[in-house]
């Protein structure tokens, strides 16, 4: 099955204590149906000294269930669905994603 939320795409935050927030998708971790949004889900960890790096308490984002993000509408801005469509003839057929709300095509 085509990946609804990838990489790179600009999602909004449905549920939880970050609702309404924006950010984009820096991983995600389909096996655990889960995704690490920038910005969202932050954390403070304990962090022991390294050589490479400095130790104390480091702010990361932790991943976040995919249930509860949504992509945001290339328009707008606002959660949307997303859905496939196919563009081209015969052998030139390609599926891409498309916004459910405004019917425009989502790049990435």
């Amino acid at each position: 099955m085509a990946a609804k939320i990838r990489k790179g795409d600009k999602v909004v935050v449905l549920t939880g204590r970050d609702k309404g927030k924006t950010g984009e998708v820096l991983k995600v971790l389909p096996k655990e149906t889960r995704a690490v949004v920038q910005g969202v889900n932050v954390v403070m960890r304990h962090q022991r000294q390294t050589q490479s790096q400095e130790g104390g308490i480091i702010r990361k984002e932790a991943s976040i269930h995919l249930s509860n993000i949504a992509l945001a509408d290339p328009k707008d801005g606002k959660p949307t669905r997303v859905s496939f469509k196919v563009e081209g003839q015969g052998a030139n057929q390609t599926k891409v994603r498309v916004a459910a709300r405004s019917g425009e095509r989502i790049d990435g």
